[in-house]
């Protein structure tokens, strides 16, 4: 049993905030990209939050279908945004089997609160109307419990028993990769236009962390249904 005096002290130990980012999601006919925001190599794996951090997307809402594309640390995510990711995924989206498909790629954990389990969910506008979307299945998840995971120095009982707790303060950073996978249902139809492209879709991946909730926006195209958004009409 832990003195009183001792848990008053572990208690004052600040928590520290986390994050989990969409690395890269490549579709099972092909192509691939990453969330919105995703700034790269550029940024690294360990060290301290103000670096790792930067380009973790974090939603407005608790709640999973609720509008909007979430934000990083240089401001809100916005669809204009989709030509950078196109750039770093060799200007292609992901690209879905119609006939019932699948997304697969890597959840990047920055911190504790980044963990799983995910949700995801797809909305065929494009728009980021995810409240009127449709939750997909995830079958392949994340580790983690309510968004949190101990870090990899953390992984004892007692000592993950008492970050749970919020006693010990979490471990500020995490640098861990895990797959995830995505089921998307035959007849899901997209009709957005994004990043020069049209028929696209857009999906949220998002956990359920009490300090987020975190995750990202990422694109994807039915396969044989991908085409360059047509040009505006002259004035």
């Amino acid at each position: 049993m832990f003195s009183k005096a001792l848990i008053i002290a572990l208690a004052a130990s600040p928590l520290v905030a986390a994050h989990g980012k969409i690395a890269v999601m490549t579709g099972d006919a092909g192509g691939n990209t990453t969330g919105l925001g995703i700034q790269g190599g550029v940024v690294p794996g360990p060290g301290t939050n103000k670096v790792t951090e930067v380009d973790t997307t974090v939603f407005n809402s608790k709640a999973a279908a609720s509008d909007g594309l979430g934000k990083t640390k240089a401001g809100p995510n916005t669809l204009a945004g989709m030509s950078a990711v196109m750039a770093q995924s060799g200007n292609t989206l992901a690209q879905v089997s119609p006939n019932g498909g699948s997304l697969t790629g890597t959840v990047h954990i920055v911190t504790t609160d980044g963990a799983g389990p995910y949700s995801a969910i797809v909305d065929p506008t494009g728009t980021g109307a995810f409240s009127t979307g449709t939750k997909l299945d995830v079958t392949t998840q994340v580790p983690g419990t309510k968004g949190n995971i101990a870090a990899p120095k953390q992984r004892g009982l007692i000592t993950r028993t008492l970050v749970n707790f919020g006693i010990v303060k979490r471990a500020s950073n995490v640098n861990e990769d895990y797959p995830i996978a995505i089921a998307v249902p035959a007849g899901t139809t997209c009709s957005g236009s994004v990043g020069g492209q049209s028929n696209v879709c857009l999906v949220k991946i998002v956990n359920p962390s009490g300090a987020g909730p975190f995750g990202g926006v990422i694109a994807m195209q039915m396969a044989g249904g991908a085409a360059p958004a047509a040009a505006p009409a002259a004035a």
